[in-house]
């Protein structure tokens, strides 16, 4: 029963490849077989399974979601992590992001805002075998500076502007992948030069907002 399950996933996975991901900006073979090799539907709750490989955003409580698999898939690709990069994730979520980039041989330190989210991603990693992913349970505004530098920095909720810490924290000559705005946002892409950063917006997205934890939290 598991195996027909288990092949019936594979199978879904392989129709969102081909019929959400490419052909729709995102071409690069190695994005491409890390998103047919991730178990979508392990990173949502159970009732959600079926709908894991649609191309929607899905619940995964807090009031949190887990992205549709295009914008993961672009964000990936526009990140484009080399084997052995060190990359910050801000915004765990369900893990499924950060576990794509695992896929590519990237190190990932990820920092989730909701403790129980944290809690969770952390274990659903472990139990697929992701150990190049680490997550903490913290306020992501502020990096993982222990840890810096990192050759890519991805963010998984909206700022109203580019925290500072995430560009001190960024390797010169790598890229930071995030959403922008408040109601109405794009997708950027800065990449941290000799002058500075340059910038790239790229489409329009929706993610929820990132937010603080207060000096008492």
């Amino acid at each position: 029963m598991a195996d027909a399950a288990d092949d019936e996933f594979a199978a879904r996975r392989r129709g969102m490849v081909e019929h959400q991901l490419r052909g729709r900006g995102v071409d690069d073979p190695r994005v491409l077989a890390a998103m047919a090799a991730v178990p979508r539907h392990a990173f949502v709750p159970a009732a959600s399974a079926h709908l894991a490989y649609d191309d929607t955003p899905l619940a995964i409580g807090y009031e949190q979601t887990i992205s549709q698999p295009f914008v993961v898939a672009y964000m990936t690709q526009a990140l484009a992590p080399a084997a052995g990069a060190r990359v910050l994730e801000i915004g765990s979520g369900s893990g499924y992001q950060a576990a794509v980039l695992a896929e590519l041989g990237a190190e990932v330190y990820s920092i989730e805002i909701v403790s129980p989210l944290a809690a969770r991603a952390a274990e659903t990693l472990a139990r697929l075998g992701y150990a190049s992913v680490h997550v903490r349970d913290g306020d992501g505004y502020g990096g993982w500076a222990d840890r810096a530098p990192f050759d890519g920095v991805i963010v998984t909720a909206a700022p109203d502007h580019v925290p500072d810490p995430l560009v001190e924290q960024l390797r010169p000559g790598g890229r930071l992948v995030i959403p922008l705005g408040v109601r109405e946002q794009d997708l950027f892409v800065f990449t941290r030069t000799a002058d500075g950063l340059r910038e790239e917006a790229r489409l329009p997205v929706r993610f929820v907002p990132l937010t603080r934890r207060s000096p008492a939290q």
